[in-house]
C-alpha cells in the first residue's frame, strides 16, 4: 500500500510538472495585458505601448495595454497582484506603486516585494528640476541663493501627496535645509500647469513630461535631479555636480507579474523583453521620450526594487510623509 500512494504521489507530481511544462511552451496563446497605472500619454504609457507592439514581434502572441489610472498607480498595482498567475496580466511597474507606496499607505493591499514576480527593467527616466516665472534664478545655484534669502516665500508643486515627485522635493529640501511649502495636486498635468502660471515657484517631474514645456519657453530647466546629464538637456548640469553631492533621483519602468507565475514563463518573458529592448528603433524611440533603456535579469530587478523600496521609504519616514 505504502510503495502504490508513493508512486501515485510521484505521478501526480509528474504530472503537474508536465501540465506546467506544456502551459509555459504554449505561452502566449492569448492576449496579454499590460496593465497601466496611470492615464494614456505620459512616459509609462508611452513606454507599455512601444514594448507591446515589439513583443507581438518576438513572441508571435497578442499584447495589448489597458490604463487604470488612479490613486498613485495603486488601484492598477493591486489587480495585477491579485490577477491569476498565468502570465497573461502584467504590470508596467514604477517607482511610485513599487517602491515608494510602501512606506507611505498604512493598508496598501499589497506588498511591493511580495506580491509580484519581477519580469525585468526596461528604463530609467532621468526626473529634473523646472521653475515658472516666480523664480528669478536661471540656474541651480541661483535658485538655492534666491530661496534661502525668502524663507517660506517659495513653493514647490507635486502631482499628489506621496508621489514621487513630492519626495524628490522633501529630499531636495532637507539636503539642503530650504524652508520651502509643498503644494499637492492630482496629477503632473494640473501641477505644472500652475508652475507655468506662477502659482507655484517649482517642481520636480519627469524629463519626458518636462520637455514640450522648456523647449516652448513656458518653463525653465533648472537642475537634473538623476546622477547624470540628460542627453535630451546636455547643457543643464545635475544637482549632485552643483549644489548636493550624492543627489540621485530617477523615475524607472519594469515589468512585474503576479506573484506565483511559473519561473518558465516569467524566463519566456524576460528573454523576449530582453531581444525588444536591444533594438535600435526601441532605443531610438524611447531617447526621444528621455528614457535610458536598462535591460535586467528578473533577480536583479527584484533587487533593485528592494534597494528603491528602502531608500524612499527612509525619505518618506524623514518628512513624515503619509498619503491622503
Amino acid at each position: 500500500m505504502k510503495t502504490r500512494i508513493h508512486i501515485s504521489w510521484r505521478l501526480a507530481i509528474g504530472a503537474a510538472v508536465l501540465v506546467s511544462g506544456a502551459a509555459a511552451a504554449a505561452y502566449p496563446d492569448k492576449p496579454v495585458r499590460i496593465v497601466v497605472p496611470y492615464p494614456p500619454g505620459g512616459a509609462s504609457d508611452t513606454t507599455a505601448r512601444v514594448l507591446s507592439e515589439k513583443l507581438k514581434d518576438v513572441t508571435g502572441g497578442t499584447f495589448v495595454v489597458e490604463n487604470r489610472p488612479g490613486a498613485n498607480g495603486n488601484i492598477a498595482a493591486e489587480f495585477v497582484a491579485k490577477s491569476p498567475a498565468d502570465g497573461y496580466t502584467l504590470l508596467m511597474a514604477n517607482v511610485g506603486p513599487n517602491a515608494i507606496s510602501q512606506t507611505i499607505y498604512p493598508r496598501l493591499n499589497y506588498d511591493v516585494n511580495k506580491s509580484f514576480a519581477p519580469v525585468g527593467q526596461t528604463t530609467t527616466v532621468p526626473i529634473v528640476l523646472v521653475a515658472g516665472p516666480k523664480v528669478q534664478a536661471a540656474d541651480i545655484s541661483g535658485l538655492v541663493a534666491e530661496v534661502r534669502a525668502n524663507p517660506g516665500k517659495y513653493t514647490f508643486a507635486s502631482a499628489g501627496n506621496g508621489s514621487s515627485n513630492h519626495l524628490v522635493g522633501e529630499m531636495f529640501k532637507s539636503g539642503l535645509k530650504l524652508d520651502m511649502m509643498h503644494v499637492p495636486y492630482k496629477g503632473d498635468g494640473p501641477a505644472m500647469t500652475d508652475v507655468m502660471a506662477g502659482q507655484v515657484s517649482m517642481m520636480f517631474t519627469t524629463a519626458v513630461a518636462a520637455r514640450p514645456f522648456v523647449t516652448g519657453g513656458k518653463l525653465k530647466l533648472i537642475a537634473v535631479a538623476s546622477k547624470k546629464r540628460v542627453p535630451a538637456f546636455p547643457n543643464a548640469p545635475t544637482i549632485d555636480e552643483s549644489v548636493l553631492k550624492g543627489f540621485d533621483a530617477s523615475s524607472w519602468g519594469g515589468l512585474v507579474a503576479p506573484a506565483g507565475t511559473s519561473p518558465e514563463i516569467v524566463r519566456q518573458l524576460n528573454a523576449a523583453l530582453t531581444k525588444v529592448l536591444a533594438m535600435p528603433e526601441v532605443k531610438s524611440k524611447l531617447a526621444t521620450l528621455g528614457a535610458e533603456v536598462v535591460a535586467t535579469r528578473p533577480e536583479e530587478f527584484a533587487g533593485y526594487i528592494r534597494s528603491e523600496t528602502d531608500k524612499w521609504g527612509a525619505v518618506a519616514r524623514s518628512a513624515n510623509v503619509v498619503a491622503e
